[in-house]
Formats: structure tokens, C-alpha cells, sequence
């Protein structure tokens, strides 16, 4: 990895400014300084004179990516079950295979697979389940870590509910894991930060609740786990907390639903009732739109028009397994056509997504939750990302738009030349 304090990258860039704006700028410059965008020029200025530039001749530059939600030990199964419903698929797929990761040296095996396709894909940061072991756990994190990637990561919390082979045995011994894998892991890496993780409520007593709001409190942790999902989820969680009138508030009553010192990423929010709305954007809950998933496990279609019409924090997720691709660009392809559904057979209230609407989710939308990322405005985090389109073949002149647009459906890795986080050249 190369790491250069001011450079240039040259070609046809492409950023939001914001969820309805997307600037094109033709053979242009894109400078970085210290890791950061100081301006897209179509000269570079006098003072920038003489700095090292990479020409990418007629390729296209965009924001890195921000994938929001996605379980790293899940990628060795992508694409299987894909007939069941979420409740079914947990149990008879997702948490048999998490149990492995007990062995390290299966761990070991499975994650360096899993590092090494998502420093090749589109994303720079990402915010990752892992499972509740903590060994395995570390592993992932230093395997990230070696990526020059920007990521969060999550020790799973879970002690009901579970299979014997995949649930810690008290609300008391899951706390105690949680905080022997801060103690390992604190100080220790640059590009990869802890995240506290409660799976979701049905795999965490009342009592690990209130266990990992202490922690949060100490080590002031973001939260990420689910909310909202399916329709089965959702009923089992009222029957498990009655006194709550919907399932955010079985995260709310604890501390655990953002708010001051407490950012949090919900997964999914696809029947979110209007009071869970509310709260949400009244704590800054960062919603993870996951389309894919959402298809594969039949749990529905969120109403993201709904959640950008009110002001809500929203970004994409693959959503690895549920979602079988790992691809961001297919996310944002998926959030267009779902939403679409969604207005045509659901609700024609809500209009579907603008191609521009979809590319903030991924870049701007999910990056916010990292900081001052996901654009090329000056002053935001160098992550870049160049896309070569030139071995697709076409009769007709297209505008750089629509070679963006082409790129993002057809998600093909091969475009992918070139990638940068916080100005670091990871290749």
C-alpha cells in the first residue's frame, strides 16, 4: 500500500453533493492532501503544480463505498437457502455454520477468504457482524486491519434462544467475553474499531442487555444489530418484551438505540411502525437498507422514500448472507428496482428511488456514519474508487452518467482499478 500526503488522481469523476445532486466532472482533477479532498479542478491550481498524478485516462472515479451491514462469517455460504424465510434460514443454515468459527483454524480459513474479496470489491468501510467467539473475532480484525479497509467490527452477543453449539451460556459470560475482547483489541489497530453487538433481541436476555449498556457506557461504542426485519421477528420480540410497544423500544429501553454518546446502526427496518420511525429519528438511528436480503428472505421492502422524506440517516448493506452479493454497486441497483416495486404494488405514495438517491445511499448515506465521508467535497476522507468500463462494448456515444449507471447495474468486479482509503493506494 502506497501512501502519498498530496497527489492527484485524473479522470472522469463523480460524486454526490447531496441525496438529489450528483456532480459530474469531465477529465478531472481530484486532489488529495493528507488524506483528505482538498477540490476537483479541471486544472490543477498553481500550488498543486508538481504533485504525483494518476492519470486513469477515461475511467470513472466515485466515492468509496460504505456498506453498513453485512456478517462476515456468513460469505463461505452466500447464495444458499435462498427459499427460506429469515427465522428458518437462521436456524437451519446461518447459525450451524457460525458455530465453526470456533475452530480457529477453520476461522482462519473462512475470514482470509472473506478479507481478501472485500478489499477487491468497491467498499472502504464497512460495519461487520462477526460471531460471538472472540478469538475468531480478533483474527478477523487483524486480517482487516492488513487491508488498509476503514471498519467496524463486532464480538455477536447472544445467550438465549440459540443453539446449544452457538449461545453463551449466561447473560454474565457473554458481558465477561465482550469485555476480554475490548481489553485485547483496544489501542491495538488503526483502520479497525469495535463495535458492540447484540444480535438482536431474540438472542439477548434483558439482563446481557443491560450488561452491554454498561459496556457501551465505558468504552462509549457504537451498537449494530437488527430491527424490523420480518413479521415473524417482530411478533416473537413482543412476546418476549410485552411491557414495549414496538421492537426499537426493546433496544431504547436500555440505552442501546442511539442517541447522544450511543450511535447505532439498525439493520433492515422494513415494518417499521410510525412510533419506531419517531424514535428513530429522534435518536439519529442509522438505518441500513438491505434490498437484497430483504428479497432473498422474503421479509419485504423498506420504505426508503419515506425515511429520506423525513430526514432519517439512511445507507445500503449487502447484507452477507442474506444477500448473496457482495457488490455495492448491486446494492444500489437493487435499492432503484425494489423501490420500484414498492411504489407500483405496495404503496403509490412513495416514489421509487432516483439513480442519484440510490448512489447517496451507498457513498454519502452510510458513509456519514464513519465521519466526513462518501463525497468529493473538500474536507471529506480521500476514499476513491476507479472504474473501467472499457471492455463493454457499445454501438452509441454514452455521457459519463450513463456509464455510471451501466457500471452500477452490470456489477462487475472487473471494472475495479483502482482503490483508495483516506488516501492510502490499496491498489
Amino acid at each position: 500500500m502506497k501512501h502519498l500526503s498530496t497527489f492527484a488522481l485524473k479522470g472522469n469523476i463523480c460524486f454526490s453533493l447531496d441525496k438529489n445532486k450528483l456532480s459530474v466532472q469531465k477529465q478531472s482533477y481530484l486532489v488529495c492532501q493528507n488524506g483528505v479532498c482538498a477540490g476537483v479542478f479541471k486544472e490543477l491550481p498553481e500550488s498543486f503544480h508538481g504533485i504525483p498524478v494518476r492519470d486513469a485516462g477515461d475511467a470513472l472515479i466515485i466515492p468509496g463505498l460504505s456498506d453498513i451491514h453485512l456478517h462476515a462469517p456468513q460469505y463461505s455460504f452466500r447464495g444458499m437457502g435462498m427459499d427460506l424465510e429469515l427465522l428458518d434460514w437462521l436456524n437451519t443454515i446461518t447459525f450451524p455454520e457460525e458455530a465453526k468459527y470456533a475452530d480457529l483454524d477453520y476461522a482462519r480459513k473462512a475470514y482470509s477468504i472473506f478479507v481478501e474479496d472485500l478489499k477487491k470489491s468497491p467498499t472502504t468501510r464497512a460495519c461487520i457482524f462477526g460471531t460471538l467467539h472472540v478469538e475468531a473475532t480478533e483474527l478477523l480484525m487483524d486480517l482487516l486491519e492488513e487491508t488498509g479497509l476503514k471498519t467496524f467490527v463486532g464480538k455477536v452477543n447472544m445467550d438465549r434462544n440459540g443453539p446449544a453449539v452457538l449461545q453463551e451460556k449466561s447473560a454474565e459470560e457473554s458481558a465477561a467475553s465482550t469485555v476480554r475482547w475490548l481489553s485485547d483489541t483496544v489501542g491495538k489497530y488503526q483502520n479497525t474499531r469495535p463495535i458492540l453487538t447484540p444480535r438482536f433481541t431474540p438472542s439477548c436476555s434483558d439482563e446481557l442487555m443491560k450488561k452491554l449498556a454498561e459496556i457501551q457506557k465505558e468504552y462509549h461504542l457504537p451498537v449494530q444489530s437488527h430491527l424490523s426485519e420480518n413479521m415473524g421477528e417482530i411478533s416473537w420480540v413482543q412476546e418476549l418484551c410485552p411491557e414495549t410497544s414496538f421492537y426499537g423500544e426493546a433496544y431504547d429501553q436500555f440505552g442501546l438505540f442511539g442517541g447522544e454518546g450511543c450511535p447505532a446502526v439498525m439493520a433492515h427496518c422494513v415494518h417499521s411502525p410510525q412510533a419506531e420511525i419517531e424514535l428513530m429519528k429522534k435518536r439519529g438511528v442509522y438505518i441500513a437498507h438491505c434490498p437484497q436480503s430483504n428479497t432473498n428472505l422474503s421479509s419485504g421492502i423498506a420504505p426508503i422514500r419515506e425515511y429520506l422524506d423525513k430526514g432519517l440517516h439512511v445507507g445500503l448493506g449487502t447484507d452477507i448472507a442474506g444477500g448473496h452479493s457482495l457488490s455495492m454497486l448491486r446494492a444500489i441497483a437493487d435499492a432503484v428496482q425494489v423501490s420500484k416495486l414498492r411504489w407500483r404494488l405496495v404503496d403509490d405514495r412513495l416514489k421509487a428511488l432516483t439513480f442519484e438517491e440510490a448512489f447517496y445511499l451507498a457513498t454519502m448515506g452510510g458513509g456519514e456514519f464513519f465521519g466526513k465521508v462518501g463525497s468529493f467535497q473538500k474536507d471529506y476522507a480521500f476514499d476513491a474508487v476507479i472504474l473501467d468500463d472499457s471492455f463493454y462494448r457499445h454501438p452509441q456515444p454514452l455521457s459519463v452518467r450513463d456509464r455510471l449507471e451501466r457500471l452500477i447495474y452490470l456489477s462487475d468486479d472487473r471494472c475495479i482499478k483502482g482503490k483508495y482509503v483516506s488516501g492510502r493506494e490499496l491498489f
